[in-house]
């Protein structure tokens, strides 16, 4: 299959501010021209960003006609709560979402029995089948292949990852990852269980190693040795981190797509310019109305 041919989604955040939606506005007019599989809009811890992200995926309908999938999570909405934001996204043309677990607010724990918020289900399995029997929507999942980092063991991540699968999920996009061969592995055992949907992998170029490291801890991504010592080493020269952030990403997306991954999911942090480089650097078509700096050699 040519690299055209594979699926490339955008995943965005919902600004917070007034400065951040004229930030986000701008940076959409230049990635929207693109024309991604579709583009993913996340959802706050505890349901904390809920109603930004109807308004975020609202947005992005009206304004580029790009396909949405917003994420839908079991924390921070009850049952009826869910059936009315399906209901929502379905008027507004939204017919694929994301269906996750969620995380807690900040300094609670999921499923303790103790939390003040809502929690339709107790993970992401229930929710999926909620939303296969609600009818109408494509559901994506999310899948670790360094795995979960509430995780016991990795196979209590991988039966839960075979749960969401079976109760309906049409393919799996997984978190970001930096070595290539975690990915390898965690899709050819899933294929052993009996998984056969699509397993989109996850990719965050670097262009702010310190913040990238800190989602990294949250999530349980393994930044390689290697790439802290070289990003480290460039620690007062944020445009040279950014630039060898983005050519190290050019290299795993070209080495994915090339073993065969079904595509890539840009993790683009609400900035344009790594995504269209990276757009560039895999010959993927563009509008000439987009514009960014030819490729260059990182350090």
């Amino acid at each position: 299959m040519a690299i055209e041919d594979r699926r490339i989604s955008l995943e965005f955040f919902p600004p917070k501010t007034a400065a951040g939606k004229r930030r986000f506005g701008k940076v959409l007019s230049r990635l929207s021209p693109l024309q991604p599989s579709f583009a993913s809009v996340t959802f706050g811890a505890g349901g904390s960003t809920r109603e930004g992200s109807f308004e975020t995926a609202a947005e992005i309908v009206r304004t580029t006609g790009l396909k949405v999938t917003p994420h839908l999570s079991c924390i921070g909405s009850n049952v009826e709560q869910l059936g009315r934001q399906l209901e929502l996204y379905r008027e507004i043309g939204v017919r694929h979402v994301l269906a996750l677990r969620g995380d807690p607010p900040e300094g609670q724990d999921a499923g303790d029995g103790s939390e003040p918020y809502p929690q339709a289900f107790p993970y992401a399995d229930g929710l999926v089948k909620f939303i296969r029997d609600f009818g109408g929507f494509r559901i994506s999942v999310a899948c670790y292949p360094e795995f979960h980092p509430e995780s016991s063991a990795p196979e209590h991540d991988m039966q839960n990852f075979v749960r969401k699968v079976k109760a309906g999920a049409d393919e799996a996009i997984t978190q970001y990852f930096f070595n290539n061969d975690a990915y390898y592995r965690f899709v050819e055992w899933a294929q052993r269980l009996g998984v056969d949907i699509p397993i989109v992998p996850g990719l965050m170029p670097i262009t702010d190693f310190r913040q990238v490291e800190r989602f990294s801890g949250f999530c349980g991504a393994d930044i390689p040795r290697w790439l802290r010592l070289r990003m480290e080493a460039l620690e007062n020269d944020p445009k040279g981190q950014s630039e060898l952030g983005i050519e190290l990403a050019a290299r795993q997306a070209e080495e994915l797509l090339r073993n065969g991954a079904p595509g890539l999911h840009i993790y683009t942090l609400n900035r344009s310019e790594a995504t269209l480089r990276l757009w560039d650097h895999l010959g993927l078509p563009r509008s000439a109305t987009t514009h960014s700096p030819a490729m260059r050699t990182a350090p």
